[in-house]
């Protein structure tokens, strides 16, 4: 186990809950490989001191990842990740994340900001995802 930790992030902005921003945010590491099994998620106290946010919301958010099978509070002693989300993709990340990493820099030498660059791909992503419905 690495002494690497997740940090949550809470943007206002998103129109998401808090709580659900943090189970994403659990569920987006998993997914990328970045938590593991055994892996220990924050202490609710050090989350609340993070992010100033109440601990119920904290605790909501760890209850849905527990009922998921995602992790698993051992009392006195925290959270645990007992399951990862990552599949056979993973190899794949590296250099998808490279080629994303080339086009945000471009985007950002063309002047656009972090929401131009958000809006843009989320609706680019959303475009296409469409198109290969139809």
């Amino acid at each position: 186990m690495g002494l690497e930790m997740i940090e949550f992030h809470l943007d206002g902005r998103s129109g998401v809950s808090p709580y659900q921003q943090i189970v994403q945010q659990v569920r987006n590491a998993l997914r990328l490989g970045l938590l593991r099994e055994g892996d220990q998620l924050p202490t609710v106290k050090d989350v609340v001191a993070a992010l100033a946010i109440n601990p119920n919301t904290v605790l909501k958010a760890y209850r849905e990842l527990e009922h998921e099978g995602l992790v698993q509070a051992k009392p006195g002693r925290g959270t645990f990740v007992t399951r990862t989300l990552t599949d056979n993709t993973l190899a794949a990340h590296g250099p998808l994340r490279q080629d994303l990493r080339r086009w945000l820099g471009k985007a950002r030498k063309a002047g656009l900001d972090d929401e131009s660059i958000e809006a843009l791909f989320i609706n680019t992503f959303r475009a296409a995802a469409h198109e290969d419905i139809a």
